[in-house]
């Protein structure tokens, strides 16, 4: 009786499943496992991603990078949920498979050049592939802040780490013990950022639309834990934006984290709150370039555009660095957050509710006279290495070019190990990994910044 009630669930949920109805928070495991059996890849990277629909924003910045990566070694991106595979095999233009079995996987690594892994965040999903010793697992995440999730102790499972700069190496090296953050991480700035057009080279001056002065409010989501709930949305988010709208010299530009709300309902009710005041006031005042509900699309894009940023503790605080100009960082009042005491924290000016009284002050001051500019400016190379147009990318590609000459000559060493342990010589005593420091000197570009 109890095989037959399991064979039934089984049949029940392969066909909600298939059926489509799945909540998009749930991979529907809808392989590709039966057409890839047997088959071999061309592929020398993975790109591993153990998420739904909802967690596409962390690899889709990814996409250039990614297809510049694929023009030097074949790239190959493989998922637990079909309908997120559809989306990113065509949003990225690169090839793109379900899996929903380890031994589809185990099939393919056998046959395949598969030397490297990615993955854009700490999914527990991931183990799925970190199980396999032969390849090199390298940890890209898709942003870098001073939020927990930076300071994870995951990443441990990983050979690697590539971090945006020298802050994320001593932000390691501080707050994750056990941990060697110099000897694990290589440098290789932010290729997720580098957007055709928008890089800050070119962007010196920013072109006022109709004489207004462009804020842009980017919230963080509410967090999955509580010590990470950095979110300003609730205790902060309705007085930002309607001290803001209030004001005719300003543009506002809210632009919400796509997660707001998956967690908690009031959170998602808020954020509704916000998108309508400002699109009610976008109506009452059609002006070129109005004020803004920005959903999706290119955050480089607005944050190119904007004149002040006011964000949480997040990525975007620090991909706005390159453009120079004032940025408001908001405190998080929930009880029991953990944020980093780094320079950037140190550097640039905090809002807590005790400064929304001042807020539009505080915001006239800042882009009229930016007193934190030679400050904030002396601290750009440090957290994102290399800014010069393409440079990131450029030292992606090698960085990875780098690791798959890793894993060949793990590879060898571990045959020559079993040829000689087999004919009962003694051991081979190479050891891969000073092989691999030296490739990790040679690939890292220098991070041109001091440590904190």
């Amino acid at each position: 009786m109890a095989k037959v009630q399991r064979r039934a669930l089984s049949l029940g949920v392969g066909a909600i499943r298939r059926s489509g109805l799945l909540p998009k928070s749930f991979p529907d495991g809808l392989g590709d496992d039966k057409k890839l059996l047997g088959r071999s890849l061309k592929a020398e990277v993975v790109v591993y991603f153990a998420d739904t629909v909802r967690g596409l924003y962390q690899i889709e910045p990814w996409y250039g990078a990614l297809r510049q990566l694929h023009l030097k070694h074949k790239v190959v991106i493989f998922g637990t949920d079909s309908r997120c595979i559809r989306r990113i095999r065509q949003d990225s233009g690169l090839p793109a498979f379900t899996l929903s079995h380890y031994a589809t996987a185990d099939d393919l690594i056998s046959r395949s050049p598969i030397r490297l892994v990615l993955y854009v965040n700490h999914n527990s999903g991931n183990f799925f592939m970190l199980r396999f010793p032969n390849l090199v697992h390298v940890s890209i995440m898709h942003g870098d802040s001073d939020k927990v999730v930076s300071i994870s102790n995951q990443t441990k499972a990983y050979d690697y780490t590539f971090v945006a700069g020298q802050a994320a190496i001593d932000r390691l090296e501080t707050y994750l013990p056990r941990f060697d953050a110099a000897g694990r991480c290589l440098i290789i700035g932010r290729p997720q950022v580098e957007t055709p057009g928008l890089t800050p080279t070119h962007l010196e001056q920013n072109d006022h639309a109709a004489g207004l002065r462009t804020v842009l409010y980017a919230p963080t989501w509410e967090g999955g834990v509580p010590s990470a709930a950095y979110s300003s949305l609730q205790a902060l988010g309705r007085p930002i934006v309607e001290r803001i709208l209030a004001h005719r010299d300003y543009r506002l530009v809210y632009r919400p984290h796509p997660l707001t709300g998956v967690r908690l309902a009031e959170f998602a009710e808020t954020d509704q709150t916000l998108r309508q005041l400002v699109e009610r006031a976008a109506a009452a005042r059609p002006e070129p370039d109005s004020h803004q509900v920005s959903l999706g699309g290119d955050a480089m894009v607005d944050l190119a555009k904007a004149d002040l940023l006011i964000s949480d503790v997040s990525s975007l605080a620090i991909d706005f660095l390159p453009f120079n100009r004032p940025m408001l960082v908001t405190r998080p009042t929930a009880p029991g957050v953990v944020t980093a005491a780094t320079r950037l924290m140190q550097t640039v000016p905090r809002l807590d509710p005790d400064g929304l009284d001042q807020l539009m002050e505080t915001i006239d001051r800042q882009i009229s006279s930016d007193p934190d500019q030679a400050t904030r400016a002396a601290t750009t190379t440090y957290y994102l290495g290399q800014v010069e147009p393409g440079a990131s990318t450029k030292a992606f590609v090698g960085a990875c070019s780098a690791m798959i000459d890793l894993a060949n000559a793990s590879r060898s060493a571990v045959a020559a190990r079993v040829e000689s342990r087999r004919r009962g010589r003694p051991a081979a005593q190479d050891d891969p990994w000073p092989v691999a420091q030296q490739f990790v000197k040679e690939a890292s570009p220098s991070s041109g910044g001091e440590a904190a």
